[in-house]
């Protein structure tokens, strides 16, 4: 018989060390121009820094210790809420419903309910569906069976009583309803900036919260909703900490209210947004439950009350209007990091949703990619499936000290509701967000059929507008929405004069020595609606109208014709002249001969697509 020491064909080479492979880095960097790093300068040298100072590190090894993550089920509920089971399903499939049409909205119900879906998340009030429209839009739902979640900002009040007094017609038993009635006053404040009403919502809610616990136990009255901040471009870190925040001044106001501290915890389930970054959306909510659970301990909680209730919602921020079918493999990704996060009910927006109400198609793909990932790759029975991986671990704790610190710093400044008032959150989340347009605009963030690989002939995809949410506080942003913009004017301009803004990609030399640039800057300025025309610099009058041009081809030739190539240009009428390429210490020579700008990978592609538009007489 075979012994397992005969099998362990490892054990037969040396381990491997840390310094082994450090030396190995430091050769590789040397050869790619980057020598004299040994030892920690050559490991730092491979490793990516993220907001508010988080570091992913090249290599992550039994090293790296982390705090004991403990087991499914159990505090601190950092390898989920659930404990493994043999009948578990995975999470909830959600749909989300927008439409104020009450007819469309119905129809679209019962496709939900008929084809997966487990509960069904309204928007109502405002320009939304009527609140009086709830029973037109549960007509024939079993209320026992499907999980009912509100959404109704200031009306949360009248929507609740609304949807009690439907449960009470439909015969429905108190302790068999189930969902959400979506009281978040201070997400309200955020996403409005309104204060004055702040203060009656807070008792209103209390008071909701306390019906419910006497009630309604299957129904929690509050959702803290972290998707104002995600949507105002906040880094995962301000995320977690201003939910925390919100969090905690709930849990004052319903024990301010009489209710136990565990008895106001179970009144509350936290929303948070699933992005594309798979890994960061995994550590997120894993640190999400590990914060919860270490407030509730503060406060004094038996630990079985730390098990908050998930629901993520995959990003608005990262959707786009423009080639929306990738949007398929976004939602997809942060659908599977969500489920492997251990998130118990999951929102996937439909591909369209940037554009306006989704389609049945679209809805129909976005309740498949659940059912897909929970039935065809079981997903959901899997419990905690990242955890134990070094990486995992190791970034949950980074994000769990940086949200940490965060909250804390909410608190000395008041609590979530003064650090709004006073600015502090719309301070540090613009100044995120004005980091990161940056990279969106220099495309070290690219955005897939938008900033890079777009389709100027794609055909527009055209939906019904969705009905506006309340604004006046934190601004909603999406990662496309500059480039998308210029498109936009493009479109505008093509409509009103037969042709879109056009630049010449003058190359010299042939296509083996150009194609490179030629199709860098080809792609670079079909981003923001440019058309582009490869003209060869022997034959300038292949121009055709253009007043802008980029030379295309290698330094070699450039340094031997850029500069009587651009002087060409230049009395052939045009009137700003591109290189593709760094410039190197042939700069200064180049302006001289009016080639002023130059694009390469990094740079401010956005600047660059702007004054392409003012040169062609089209900026706004």
């Amino acid at each position: 018989m075979t012994t397992t020491d005969e099998l362990s064909t490892a054990a037969l080479f040396p381990a491997a060390s840390r310094e082994q492979w450090q030396r190995l880095v430091s050769g590789v960097l040397a050869k790619s121009g980057r020598p004299g790093l040994e030892g920690e300068a050559a490991e730092q040298a491979l490793s990516t820094l993220l907001e508010d100072g988080v570091r992913v590190q090249p290599l992550y090894t039994a090293e790296d210790a982390v705090m004991e993550p403990g087991l499914p089920g159990s505090a601190p509920y950092l390898r989920g809420n659930r404990a493994p089971s043999a009948a578990d399903a995975g999470w909830e499939i959600r749909a989300q419903h927008t439409d104020p049409d009450p007819a469309r909205t119905h129809e679209a119900v019962l496709a939900d309910l008929e084809n997966g879906a487990g509960s069904l998340w309204f928007e109502l009030g405002g320009e939304g569906l009527a609140v009086d429209a709830l029973p037109t839009v549960l007509d024939g739902v079993y209320l026992d069976l499907a999980a009912v979640v509100l959404d109704a900002g200031a009306e949360f009040g009248a929507a609740a009583e609304r949807l009690f007094a439907l449960y009470a017609e439909r015969g429905v038993a108190a302790e068999q309803a189930t969902g959400n009635l979506g009281a978040d006053p201070l997400g309200l404040l955020a996403r409005t900036g309104r204060d004055e009403p702040t203060g009656p919502l807070l008792d209103e809610t209390a008071a909701l919260a306390q019906r419910c616990a006497r009630e309604y136990p299957g129904i929690r009255a509050l959702t803290v909703d972290a998707l104002a901040y995600h949507d105002a471009g906040a880094s995962p870190v301000q995320e977690l900490g201003c939910a925390l925040a919100t969090a905690l001044a709930y849990l004052r106001v319903l024990t301010d209210a009489g209710l136990s501290v565990d008895e106001a915890a179970a009144q509350l389930e936290f929303r948070y947004a699933a992005s594309a970054d798979q890994f960061l959306t995994i550590a997120k909510l894993r640190a999400a439950r590990r914060l919860w659970a270490r407030i509730l301990e503060a406060c004094g909680a038996p630990a079985a009350a730390g098990s908050g209730r998930t629901h993520a919602v995959t990003s608005a921020v990262m959707m786009t209007e423009r080639d929306p079918w990738v949007n398929l493999l976004r939602t997809t990704v942060a659908a599977l990091a969500a489920g492997v996060a251990g998130a118990e009910s999951l929102t996937v927006r439909p591909f369209d949703a940037a554009i306006g109400l989704p389609d049945d198609f679209a809805r129909r793909i976005a309740r498949n990619t659940q059912s897909i990932l929970l039935d065809e790759s079981n997903l959901g029975r899997v419990a905690d499936p990242a955890g134990g991986s070094w990486y995992v671990e190791s970034l949950t704790d980074e994000l769990a000290r940086a949200a940490w610190a965060w909250f804390q710093e909410i608190e000395r400044a008041g609590g979530q509701r003064a650090a709004l008032t006073r600015g502090l959150i719309a301070e540090r989340i613009g100044a995120t967000w004005e980091a990161r347009t940056v990279q969106l605009a220099r495309r070290r963030e690219p955005i897939t059929g938008v900033s890079e690989f777009p389709n100027l002939g794609e055909k527009p995809v055209t939906r019904i507008p969705a009905p506006a949410r309340p604004g006046g506080g934190l601004p909603p942003v999406r990662r496309a929405q500059e480039y998308e913009a210029l498109r936009t004017r493009s479109d505008e301009i093509l409509a009103e004069t037969g042709s879109r803004p056009r630049l010449a990609l003058v190359t010299l030399g042939p296509e083996s020595v150009y194609s490179a640039r030629s199709s860098f800057a080809a792609n670079l300025f079909q981003a923001g609606g440019i058309e582009t025309v490869l003209v060869p610099a022997t034959d300038l009058a292949g121009l055709a109208g253009a007043s802008v041009a980029c030379l295309c081809s290698s330094d070699a030739l450039y340094a031997e014709h850029a500069v009587t190539t651009a002087q060409a240009l230049v009395a052939a009428g045009i009137r700003r002249i591109w290189l593709a390429g760094r410039p190197g210490d042939a700069a200064d020579q180049y302006r001289e001969a009016g080639i002023t700008e130059f694009v390469y990978a990094g740079c401010d592609a956005l600047a660059a697509l702007r004054a392409a538009f003012a040169e062609n007489g089209a900026a706004r």
